[in-house]
């Protein structure tokens, strides 16, 4: 048999993503050095470690030129990924359960966030007759997009509640100023959102939070354990062909990680577009500071973890009740394994 050039690269790549040493990534070339990576509202915290690798020139440091494009929201995402206008997706872990459940192969690749990070509230002026999810019934639901984390968590509330996922209006607001302005201006009595429209609408006295999934108590509270939130995800045969360009990417976001365990929410304000602080910079310090808490620390999301969403979706959507997907095919961890180990 031959052992040419391109097949020694090719032994090289597959070497690497199968558990080579980690700065062997480093040294090699990406495959795909040029990608495009979709989001669904990149402004929110919950997809901040994406935004302070492109701003601390993660992605460069890896030898990427990533074009990000943002969505209205992660349904939109995904539907980019699968169409094939997005090489990588960072968007809601719960996505690569539904797509497997559908026999496509998408998976995780690195967890961002190990809380959802959110908050479910009501309009101040009907926070005396909506106690909780119960009450939901023939209200209006403002959500980042139809199908995405926040509208599925508004969702999984009411049929905890005992009601059904089709009691309440579910209505796209968006990520940003125009998800504010959907409370003050009453087009939705109640909001599944994320920091910092929630913090935003806290802090000028607009709602009345329910359920809170920032926080580790608040999340266990709701879904009775963790649950994987943002993720870095694919489709399997793009991680198969591109091993090296997919460790690329999984090093820029540990280092995002690693880079906000410590950062303090001065050091976030300083770096992010102006745009995201919603014209209230204290409001922005004080939304960063109840977020923390919710990003990963190891990039890696826990058995346990991933079985609470599964069991959260099974309850939620009759196609997936009767459903058997093997989790383990999800998330392939051995990317974010490399990168925490050193690369």
């Amino acid at each position: 048999m031959k052992f040419t050039r391109r097949g020694a690269l090719a032994a090289l790549a597959l070497s690497t993503a199968l558990g080579a040493a980690p700065h062997a990534a480093l040294a090699q070339n990406a495959e795909k050095p040029k990608l495009t990576l979709g989001v669904g509202g990149k402004q929110l915290l919950y997809y901040l470690p994406l935004t302070v690798a492109e701003k601390k020139g993660f992605f460069k440091d890896q030898g990427l030129d990533v074009e990000i494009n943002d969505f209205g929201g992660g349904a939109k995402s995904l539907q980019a990924l699968v169409g094939g206008s997005v090489d990588v997706v960072t968007g809601a872990y719960e996505h690569t359960i539904r797509m497997q459940a559908k026999g496509q192969d998408i998976r995780a690749v690195i967890e961002l966030g190990r809380f959802p990070a959110i908050t479910i509230a009501v309009r101040k002026d009907l926070a005396d007759k909506v106690k909780s999810a119960a009450d939901f019934k023939g209200l209006k639901i403002g959500v980042t997009a139809p199908g995405s984390s926040t509208a599925l968590t508004a969702q999984y509330a009411m049929v905890k509640a005992g009601l059904k996922a089709t009691d309440a209006a579910i209505i796209g607001v968006g990520a940003g100023a125009s998800a504010v302005a959907a409370i003050k201006q009453k087009q939705v009595d109640v909001i599944s959102h994320l920091d910092p429209v929630t913090s935003k609408l806290e802090a000028d006295g607009d709602i009345v939070s329910l359920i809170d999934t920032r926080t580790e108590a608040g999340t266990k509270a709701l879904f009775g354990g963790s649950n994987p939130a943002a993720v870095l995800y694919l489709k399997n045969d793009f991680a198969e062909k591109n091993p090296v360009t997919t460790q690329k990417l999984v090093n820029a976001l540990m280092k995002s990680l690693k880079w906000l365990e410590t950062a303090k929410p001065e050091d976030v304000a300083a770096l992010v577009p102006e745009e995201y602080l919603l014209g209230d910079r204290p409001l922005y310090l004080q939304a960063v500071k109840n977020s923390q808490e919710s990003y990963s620390r190891t990039g890696i999301s826990t058995p346990d973890a991933m079985k609470s969403m599964y069991d959260s979706l099974k309850l939620l959507d009759p196609e997936l009740t009767n459903s058997n997907v093997d989790l383990t095919k999800t998330f392939i961890d051995s990317f974010a394994k490399k990168a925490a180990s050193g690369s």
